[in-house]
């Protein structure tokens, strides 16, 4: 190669690399801690949860169920607990949340999709003590009954954890998700307007993956639906984390790879702004994750009771340290193609949980701040 194509190549490389992290100037978020959930009854510390049920219908927001660690971190013993408690938030102020009501849940639940849509907050699959849920239901706030209505929507066909799930008009869209075996490359949709409806079987996504951000935008003038980052189990105990991005033209009815990720990332969240832009916050790039995950494997592999002892001693370490989560804010123009980003949280940011849209302001309740650490923050950004 000639010295000046190896010159024009390095610079076609770190436009591209530039890119993929141009700080972006136009796209502001103001951040705002909007409320916090209370403590629990017989509780003197409020936790927090992740993965709860969430979403705003009516004008109030919904928090619900999830799981914690109440009796101490996982890797000193302490047992993972689901929630059937939910909160009803109302706005006290344009940044300010206040506990209203509370009510609970037809079953104990975390992890579920959770999509807002104008009829109500879909929630759909999710896990609890009796395994993996294939179970969808509707939340609705009644606000002249000034209660929580819960309505039963069609099974999934099949249960799924750690799943996505947008919505474009009545028709909710859900991709991928987990269970106890296998993680799913299944894309589904439902018009929960149509009280026949069953799940209608979409092509598959072209890669199997759970903890995704999915979101429905339009680009060049068709809406779509994206599928963005995420991971996979692999029976050898070491996940893949992926930066791959994926966008299904529903008029066309096809799946298409488009700009990675600038980084492999999973379990963040996202929504959709403006004509043309995704939010990606937050999630994990998977240091952490991958070296306790190899840890794990080599615990599992261990014939040496010494050996092991001392590898489960560097696995509760690597966790008790956890360094918590990326910050970063990642913007996606659908009409360039591009990636930028803007101001980072200037907050722990959680994961395993959902970003809600809610007029003008981003929401974003509760997740996981570190491994094994819950929050009960609701942070609340007014996009400029």
């Amino acid at each position: 190669m000639t010295l000046l194509k190896t010159f024009l190549l390095t610079i076609i490389m770190l436009t591209h690399l530039s890119s993929c992290t141009e700080k972006r100037q136009d796209t502001a978020i103001q951040w705002s801690l909007s409320a916090s959930l209370p403590p629990l009854p017989g509780q003197t510390t409020a936790w927090g949860f992740a993965g709860p049920v969430t979403g705003v219908h009516q004008e109030v927001l919904l928090v619900a169920g999830g799981a914690n660690f109440p009796d101490g971190m996982p890797w000193e013993g302490g047992k993972k607990k689901y929630y059937d408690q939910g909160f009803v938030m109302k706005r006290t102020g344009k940044d300010s949340l206040a506990l209203y009501k509370t009510f609970a849940l037809p079953y104990a639940l975390a992890y579920p999709a959770c999509v807002s849509t104008p009829m109500g907050v879909v929630c759909a699959g999710g896990e609890n003590p009796d395994g993996i849920s294939s179970k969808v239901i509707l939340l609705q706030w009644d606000d002249h009954a000034g209660s929580v209505v819960i309505k039963k929507l069609p099974d999934l066909p099949l249960p799924l954890s750690n799943a996505g799930i947008t919505t474009h008009g009545n028709i909710v869209y859900l991709a991928g998700g987990e269970n106890a075996d296998s993680t799913c490359s299944g894309f589904y949709s439902l018009d929960i307007a149509d009280a026949t409806a069953q799940w209608n079987t979409l092509p598959s996504l072209p890669q199997a993956v759970s903890h995704a951000v999915v979101v429905a935008q339009s680009s060049a003038g068709s809406s779509s639906v994206y599928v963005m980052g995420g991971r996979k189990k692999n029976r050898n105990g070491i996940s893949d984390i992926y930066a791959s991005a994926y966008v299904f033209d529903l008029k066309k009815n096809e799946w298409k790879e488009i700009q990675s990720l600038p980084y492999s990332l999973c379990a963040g969240t996202g929504i959709a702004s403006g004509k043309s832009e995704i939010l990606l916050f937050g999630g994990d790039k998977g240091e952490t994750f991958h070296e306790t995950e190899r840890l794990i494997a080599a615990i599992n592999a261990a014939t040496d009771t010494g050996k092991k002892q001392d590898l489960i001693r560097q696995k509760n370490q690597l966790q008790a340290a956890h360094p918590g989560f990326s910050k970063e804010v990642l913007v996606y123009n659908t009409t360039t193609g591009n990636w930028t980003n803007t101001d980072p949280l200037p907050f722990e940011a959680p994961v395993t949980t959902t970003a809600i849209l809610w007029n003008n302001d981003v929401v974003i309740p509760n997740g996981e701040i570190r491994a094994g650490v819950r929050t009960p923050a609701i942070w609340m950004g007014r996009i400029q």
